[in-house]
């Protein structure tokens, strides 16, 4: 029998209920580019800004795990976020072999935009505040670039500019770590797989085993051999129920290999000039997405408003990491953006 959690997952939902007459707390489905979005909206006021969250991956629907950390932010914004296309409970809105082709960084930010437009009308609001986290800051970026009209500011979180050059950076963190700790299981598959990217095709596989050890010595979260609070967070969520939490696996399985070799390929570093206020939050140990090639295009770009934010004691999940210094950059450096 699978245990479902459901105890424990009604007093989280309980917790996390918006109560205030002014709220806003639902689910529903929007349709871009052709096939339906869950998207989900929680906050205490109507009256504060929207955000747009977009989320990593791919396919790593941010729903089933906000719950750990977004409750505060929801008492000075209204929070939306969605499964993308081929993930999450998105996967169930239709047939994936159907989209399997549709899975392109062009599409995504057309959903994004879509999406943004609608989710403006919906809550009546001017524009938009733009989050993007990891992967999501591929689309969120380009969206941002695309239709700058539909948005305030734009937030990058793990924000990828240079894909290759991370990559290179990964391995190298990696194999530094492995060989300070003397550990001859991670010196042997780093062996295996390089040099890293190198001339060779960047499988999933290769993927795996440079983020493995770059993760190991906390390049995905800060000094933990492991992320199991995330990994697991669904099995509580009270949007997902449990049996659901299994398209997230199916999802990433569906869609990385369709994505991969396009995402190698992004390379932000042509942008000279930003055309909204853009804010960089750095996880000071990120290994999974290196800080380095943000740090030098934010330095460079032209934008009407810039500013690096660091979280000294988190790696790819600030969020997660350091929520209290993530909600009060959002209230201080974020919010007064959309006034």
């Amino acid at each position: 029998m699978t245990e479902t959690f459901d105890d424990a997952r009604e007093v989280i939902a309980d917790l996390h209920r918006i109560v205030t007459p002014s709220g806003v707390q639902e689910s529903y489905e929007l349709t871009a580019g052709g096939i339906a979005h869950c998207v989900y909206a929680r906050g205490k006021d109507r009256s504060n800004p929207v955000i747009l969250f977009v989320h990593g991956g791919p396919a790593s629907p941010l729903a089933p795990a906000a719950w750990q950390f977004q409750r505060p932010v929801e008492e000075y914004f209204t929070v939306v976020t969605y499964d993308q296309r081929a993930s999450g409970r998105t996967l169930r809105t239709v047939d994936p072999d159907t989209i399997a082709d549709t899975l392109t960084v062009a599409q995504y930010v057309e959903d994004a935009i879509e999406l943004a437009e609608q989710i403006k009308d919906r809550y009546g609001v001017e524009k938009l505040i733009l989050l993007g986290h990891s992967w999501g800051s591929i689309v969120a970026m380009q969206a941002a670039l695309t239709r700058p009209d539909l948005f305030y500011a734009y937030v990058g979180i793990g924000q990828i500019v240079d894909a290759r050059a991370n990559e290179a950076l990964c391995f190298e963190y990696a194999l530094q770590q492995a060989h300070e700790h003397d550990h001859t299981e991670a010196l042997e598959q780093l062996a295996s797989i390089a040099p890293y990217p190198g001339d060779e095709p960047v499988t999933r596989e290769r993927i795996i085993i440079a983020r493995q050890w770059a993760q190991y010595r906390g390049g995905l979260s800060a000094y933990r051999e492991d992320s199991l609070y995330y990994f697991q967070a669904p099995l509580l969520s009270p949007e997902y129920t449990v049996e659901e939490s299994e398209t997230i696996g199916e999802g990433n399985q569906f869609t990385l290999g369709r994505v991969l070799d396009e995402m190698l390929t992004i390379d932000f570093t042509a942008v000279k000039e930003f055309p909204i206020p853009v804010l960089m939050f750095f996880g000071r140990h990120d290994y999974t997405t290196p800080t380095k090639p943000v740090e030098d295009w934010l330095a460079a770009v032209e934008a009407p408003y810039k500013q690096a934010v660091w979280f000294e004691h988190s790696a790819h999940l600030a969020p997660w990491e350091e929520p209290g210094k993530f909600l009060i950059s959002l209230v201080n450096n974020v919010r007064q953006l959309s006034v």
